[in-house]
Order: C-alpha cells, then structure tokens, then sequence
C-alpha cells in the first residue's frame, strides 16, 4: 500500500496539472480529455525524472508525497499543453 500512494497522487496531480493547461490555453479536449492527458503525463514524468542522474537529492528532500505532486501536476501541466499545440490549439 505504501508503494501505490505515490503513484496515486502523481495521478491525480497530473489530472490537475492538466485541467489546469487546458483552461489557461482554452483548448477544446473538455474535463475528460484534460484529465486523461494530463494522468498520462503526470504518471510518465513522475517515472522517469527520477531516473536522471542528480535529481534523486533534489526529490529527495521534497519526500514522497511531495515529490509525486510536483512531477505529476508539471507533468500532466506540459503533457496537455503539448498535445493542445500539436492538435491545433490557440
């Protein structure tokens, strides 16, 4: 169970991050589109910035649940803003 809950937050951190993306650049994909694009790129930066060299201390110091928060909300935040420029958003 202690594994799952940090998984669950950069989930739900990302699904915010992207929300939050989608409104600020009005792109067109609605709660459930924002939301499924943004647990994408939430989950998948959450998984692989701690592979980089260095960021282990950084992340370190931030815990857990912190970590997970701030790599899924700035993950699924760049995962929406990245498909709404690529599907055409303004």
């Amino acid at each position: 169970m202690e594994s799952l809950i940090p998984h669950l937050i950069s989930l739900a951190s990302g699904a915010a991050g992207g929300n939050i993306a989608g409104m600020l650049m009005k792109n067109g994909f609605g709660i459930v589109g924002r939301s499924l694009t943004g647990i994408v790129g939430g989950w998948g930066i959450a998984q692989l910035v701690p592979m980089i060299p260095g960021v282990g201390g950084i992340l370190g110091s931030l815990g857990g649940i912190g970590s997970g928060v701030a790599l899924g909300g700035v993950g699924g935040l760049v995962a929406t803003a990245i498909l709404g420029k690529v599907m055409g958003g303004k």
